[in-house]
């Protein structure tokens, strides 16, 4: 025996039509039949049913005359080009009066025929416009509800609105008599499954006039499941006539109520007798419930409109206030309590690197360090929100009831930056009409025995309190989430165009200044010249003179002298920022051979040890690679050139794509205090003060090494200095 759950039902294809109804099908293209309802012989003369199929409906002219005649049969090709574009007639069948459709689906043309209930005493209203004067949405159920009444008035109307899981509640009712009442009751997913929900938004009044009587089975040679998802006569489920027996009811009535395209619930009727409502009246009623449906999405759009607007005010005056602030996370600390209440949360938690900072009620610092770890392993987006956080990770996370409900806004991943709304567990009790639990029967199923998931036989109330969960992050709550997330991202760019502008600034500057700086040490070069020329003409014609005038020239020449060799290394620090370089693969022995021996003698350091170990190529330019080696070595030998033993270590070796060179010293060492001067132009330590230099020559390095891709960096301490150098591996 097969199981069939009540997803799987396929109640577009029952194969059968309720007997209020009677139905032709012919195909779309010959117009020839293909199927019927078996009773069409009690409206149209036929002597043998058999003989009809793969005839037209004009080869009967007697039989089917009326039909034939109509205005809609004879422009059947003009009216059934789209499926589900329904044309309705009355013709007279035998002298009584019928509603005639015709729609077309897939393949075939729908003639559908039911008796016209004539009604003396209907009355109609005709102010399609009052439902937009209520400034109510449950006025504007009501109302509805009210107005029906006078059209199809059932013992139980009700307005049914569909919750996000598929399930629903009864937010409005009329009922007459003493019938019990279903107002506030929800209903289980089940009861109204998935393709049920599919059927009425493509079929959008359905009528189950009497769930006691026979169906009426199709007769077709050529069709097997003939699809009457359109067919307003189509026969019901055998679930769900069970169900409306068990609720007491004989009849029932359904309107799907539209919002968006989408269903947002239904108009739900039953009576305890069975109801057949004439085609007209299930019209008119339809017309009435889109007129309602229209003017609750109107007042809810109004309503959105109105928060909105309020919405963009608070974020504009947050704005400001985030604007007066130099950081990010302080702009967010001294607004808190604001953006805490924005999306109604109970707390709040601004996290920023190791920094947490905490407003409203949050839970406690390990906690929250685990949620944090938490929504970095388990979240890809930006976002996420969940009203049933304690239920789902309350153990792993040790949670309390004032974390039920989160939301997690990453404002940066890679930062730990981000921020989580809390809200406190919502003591929630929903009282479900019956039992919900799923109960398996046998139910005899296109004629077979199936076990199918049996509807309830009891709608008494059922009350269930859920546990771990907060109240329902609504759409104005994430509206508020997304409005912060905008303000940070547009208040961020401010800062970021800010600050660029002041970079801007900032580069063109220091273009003036190394443009500066390149035409004085250039220009300087020829008078400095001169200078030392003349004081050394001078100091040759004091043969006689005295030791204190000779003293004074030797001294102006060497002031020449350092002027002269500190112009010469800013022209050299700003062509290593604005020369050409070609990168290639050069060797480096013999350039650090020579400059090291230069070096010794420079420095009149002949004692000088230098151990020259591998050295292996580099990707760089040949000439400012020069310069990076002489102004490191020469170093090297100058400051350990004092020690009893001076040592240089110079050694290369490979590490993935890099090569990375280190020049060790055994001298005086930089002082902790001091290492931030270390790459600045014109900075000198404190215990170089005794050495020849400038303070240049570390920051022609350093631009040179970031210019051609590599790094400088160093190790110091009393026993030396070691500079590290990285190159590109060629």
């Amino acid at each position: 025996m097969n199981f069939v759950e009540c997803h799987e039902e396929s109640i577009h294809i029952p194969g059968y039509i309720q007997s209020f109804g009677y139905l032709i099908g012919i195909d779309a293209e010959t117009h020839s039949i293909t199927f019927f309802s078996k009773n069409i012989e009690e409206i149209f003369n036929i002597e043998n049913q058999e003989q009809l199929f793969g005839k037209k409906l004009t080869d009967f002219s007697e039989s089917f005359k009326s039909i034939i005649e109509s205005e809609i049969y004879g422009s059947l090709n003009r009216f059934t080009k789209r499926e589900n574009e329904t044309y309705f007639d009355k013709i007279f069948i035998k002298d009584k009066e019928y509603h005639f459709s015709i729609f077309r689906s897939k393949n075939n043309i729908f003639l559908e025929f039911e008796a016209v209930i004539p009604n003396p005493n209907k009355r109609i209203s005709n102010k399609y416009d009052s439902f937009y004067i209520v400034d109510d949405a449950h006025e504007i159920w009501e109302q509805l509800l009210n107005t029906l009444s006078k059209i199809v008035n059932y013992d139980r109307m009700m307005i049914y609105k569909f919750m996000m899981d598929g399930s629903g509640k009864v937010i409005a009712e009329r009922r007459e008599g003493n019938i019990e009442s279903y107002l506030g009751l929800h209903y289980p997913e089940t009861d109204i499954p998935r393709q049920a929900r599919e059927l009425y938004l493509k079929k959008r009044k359905r009528i189950f006039s009497d769930v006691y009587s026979e169906t009426v089975p199709l007769l077709s040679k050529t069709e097997e499941n003939i699809d009457l998802t359109y067919a307003a006569s189509r026969g019901m489920s055998p679930i769900h006539a069970q169900y409306i027996k068990n609720s007491g009811a004989a009849s029932s009535f359904s309107i799907s109520i539209i919002i968006d395209d989408h269903l947002w619930g239904l108009v739900t009727c039953q009576n305890t007798e069975a109801k057949h409502i004439d085609l007209e009246d299930r019209v008119q009623a339809g017309i009435f419930t889109a007129l309602a449906s229209n003017a609750y999405s109107s007042f809810k759009s109004k309503n959105e409109l109105n928060y909105r607007l309020k919405l963009n005010e608070k974020s504009s005056q947050l704005k400001t206030e985030f604007l007066k602030y130099n950081s990010l996370f302080d702009s967010l600390i001294e607004n808190k309590a604001e953006i805490r209440s924005l999306p109604e949360a109970d707390g709040l938690a601004i996290v920023s690197d190791e920094r947490i900072v905490t407003d409203g009620v949050t839970p406690k610092r390990n906690v929250l360090e685990k949620i944090i770890q938490w929504a970095h392993e388990n979240t890809e987006d930006n976002i996420y929100l969940s009203r049933s956080f304690l239920k789902e990770h309350g153990g792993e996370l040790e949670l309390d009831e004032v974390s039920a409900g989160i939301v997690i806004y990453f404002i940066e991943r890679s930062k730990n930056e981000m921020l989580i709304w809390f809200r406190k567990e919502f003591d929630e009790h929903i009282n479900w009409a019956g039992n919900p639990q799923k109960q398996i029967e046998v139910f005899s199923y296109n004629g077979e025995e199936k076990q199918i998931i049996s509807p309830r036989t009891s709608f008494q109330i059922f009350t269930e309190n859920i546990k771990g969960n907060s109240k329902r992050w609504n759409s104005r709550n994430i509206a508020a989430v997304q409005a912060i997330r905008d303000l940070i991202l547009e208040t961020s760019h401010k800062n970021y165009i800010t600050i660029k502008k002041l970079n801007d600034e900032l580069k063109k500057v220091n273009e003036e200044l190394d443009s500066f700086s390149y035409t004085i040490s250039h220009d300087l070069g020829t008078p400095l010249t001169v200078m030392k020329l003349n004081a050394q003409m001078l100091l040759n014609s004091l043969n006689d003179g005295s030791e204190k005038s000779k003293n004074k020239i030797n001294s102006i020449i060497e002031e020449i002298d350092n002027m002269a060799e500190m112009m010469r290394d800013v022209l050299q620090l700003s062509r290593a920022k604005h020369s050409e370089i070609q990168l290639e693969r050069l060797a480096t022995g013999n350039t650090i051979a020579k400059i090291s021996e230069n070096a010794k003698i420079t420095f009149d350091s002949p004692k000088t040890e230098i151990i020259i170990k591998e050295c292996p190529d580099v990707l760089g330019d040949k000439t400012m690679l020069h310069q990076v080696f002489l102004n490191i070595i020469n170093n090297a030998v100058k400051y350990s050139s004092q020690q009893e033993q001076p040592q240089v270590e110079i050694s290369g070796r490979e590490e993935g794509d890099m090569v990375i060179y280190r020049i060790s010293d055994n001298g005086i060492g930089i002082p902790e205090e001091e290492k931030h001067k270390m790459f600045k132009i014109f900075n000198r330590m404190d215990n170089a003060k005794k050495f020849k230099g400038n303070g240049v020559g570390l920051s022609i390095v350093f631009r040179i090494m970031k210019r051609i891709g590599g790094n400088v960096d160093y190790e110091s301490n009393k026993e030396g200095t070691s500079f590290i150098l990285t190159f590109k591996k060629p």
